[in-house]
């Protein structure tokens, strides 16, 4: 059974830089897209940023184009979420997971216990 465990989280200040990774065990999912979500209090889960196979094709929600990039490295069974010019609306869980549709952001593993990521203005 794959089981994902998300680090990296912390307090930082606005316009600040996190690196957020994600290992995935028990299985891999190497042939599958890896995403990025969050959550913030009170909020639906949201997707952030996915990496297909190959690492060679990235995607992002619109309010995180140009300050976050997402990468994998295969042999680590790791993603990575970099976050450059953190912003207050930034501040929520992180969770990664596998992503079986683009089109509607559904996951084909179990959620991690995500990491938590705040942000101060």
């Amino acid at each position: 059974q794959v089981q994902l465990v998300e680090s990296g989280g912390g307090l930082v200040q606005a316009g600040g830089s996190l690196r957020l990774a994600c290992a995935a065990s028990g299985r891999t999912f190497s042939n599958a897209d890896m995403g990025w979500f969050r959550q913030a209090p009170g909020k639906e889960r949201e997707f952030v940023a996915g990496v297909n196979p190959s690492g060679g094709h990235t995607y992002y929600s619109e309010s995180v184009n140009g300050r976050f990039t997402i990468s994998r490295d295969s042999v680590k069974n790791t993603v990575y979420l970099q976050m450059n010019s953190l912003k207050p609306e930034d501040t929520a869980i992180y969770f990664c997971n596998a992503v079986w549709d683009r089109s509607t952001f559904a996951v084909l593993g179990p959620w991690g216990r995500g990491t938590q990521v705040t942000v101060s203005s």
